[in-house]
C-alpha cells in the first residue's frame, strides 16, 4: 500500500509541475497621458492625422496601443498608470473572468474609476480560452483612442486546428475624430443630441490615402507571395458596422470572436463593433 501511494503521490507531483510549467506571468504596464503620438515610423508625422496635429488620450503614446499576447493558462498582470485628466478604467473585452470578476473593468460595476494621478493593477488568468480579444477604455468615450489588441495562442503543446500561419498580424479597425472625444461626448450629451460622426475610419492608428492630407499616412502590410497570413481583425469602431476587403483576394475564416468554426471561404468581412474574426 506504501508504494501504490508514493507512486500516485509522484504522478500528481509531475502533472501538477507539467501544468506549472505550461503556464506562465504576462506582465505590462500601460502609461496612460494625454499627447501626441510617438509611435509613427516618420518623426514628421507624430501627432498628425487629416492634416491636423492635436492631442489625444492614448497608452504608451500609442494608437493603437501595446498588443497584448499570451498563451492559453497564462495570468495576466497590467499595471495601468493614470496620468490623464480623464478617470478610466480598462475592460478585457470577451476575457471570462472566472473568479475574478474584479478585474473586469467597466467603470461603476466592479470597480471605482481609476482617478487621474493614481494607479491600478488588473490582474487575471486565462482559462480555457485562445484567439483574437482586445481591451479598450470602458469610460465615456475614451475607448475611440484608448484600445489595443489581446493575443492569446494555445497553451504550450498544443496547436490550432488548422495549419500553422507564416505569420499572424493583429489588424484594428478604428475611428479618428479631429476633435477631443471626451468634449465631443459632453457636448452630445448637453444638447441631448447625438455626437459628431467620426472623420476617418482607421486601419492600424492609420486613416489611408481616401482621405486629406493621408496619402503617406496608412497601413502597409509586406508580405510574401504563397504564405499564409492569419489576420486578427477587431472592429474596434465606437459604434459602427465595418467590411473588411482585400482587392483580387479571397480568405478563409477560421474563427469568429475567439471561437474557432468551421472555415470557409469569402471575399468580404462584415466585421459588427466589438467583434472579432480570424
Amino acid at each position: 500500500m506504501g508504494r501504490l501511494v508514493f507512486l500516485f503521490a509522484s504522478s500528481f507531483l509531475l502533472m501538477v509541475a507539467a501544468t506549472t510549467v505550461s503556464a506562465a506571468i504576462v506582465e505590462h504596464s500601460f502609461n496612460v497621458m494625454d499627447s501626441t503620438l510617438i509611435h509613427f515610423p516618420l518623426e514628421s508625422q507624430a501627432g498628425s492625422r487629416l492634416c491636423n496635429r492635436h492631442v489625444i488620450t492614448a497608452a504608451n503614446g500609442r494608437l493603437p496601443g501595446p498588443s497584448i499576447r499570451a498563451r492559453e493558462g497564462d495570468t495576466l498582470i497590467i499595471h495601468v498608470f493614470n496620468k490623464s485628466p480623464y478617470n478610466l478604467t480598462i475592460h478585457w473585452h470577451g476575457i471570462h473572468q472566472m473568479l475574478s470578476a474584479w478585474a473586469d473593468g467597466p467603470d461603476m460595476i466592479t470597480q471605482c474609476p481609476i482617478r487621474p494621478g493614481n494607479k491600478y493593477t488588473y490582474k487575471f488568468k486565462i482559462i480555457k480560452q485562445e484567439g483574437t480579444f482586445w481591451w479598450h477604455s470602458h469610460t465615456s468615450t475614451l475607448r475611440a483612442t484608448l484600445y489595443g489588441a489581446i493575443i492569446i495562442r494555445p497553451r504550450a503543446g498544443s496547436s490550432y486546428p488548422f495549419p500553422k500561419p507564416y505569420r499572424e498580424v493583429p489588424i484594428l479597425l478604428g475611428e479618428w475624430w479631429n476633435g477631443n472625444v471626451v468634449d465631443m461626448a459632453n457636448q452630445a450629451l448637453a444638447h441631448g443630441t447625438g455626437p459628431n460622426i467620426s472623420d476617418a475610419y482607421t486601419i492600424n492608428g492609420w486613416p489611408g490615402d481616401l482621405y486629406p492630407c493621408s496619402q503617406n499616412q496608412m497601413y502597409k502590410l509586406k508580405v510574401k507571395q504563397g504564405k499564409t497570413y492569419l489576420l486578427r481583425i477587431t472592429n474596434a469602431a465606437v459604434d459602427n458596422n465595418l467590411f473588411y476587403k482585400i482587392a483580387n483576394h479571397k480568405m478563409i475564416v477560421v474563427a469568429i470572436d475567439a471561437r474557432y468554426t468551421n472555415p470557409y471561404v469569402t471575399d468580404v468581412l462584415v466585421v459588427a463593433s466589438g467583434q472579432t474574426i480570424d
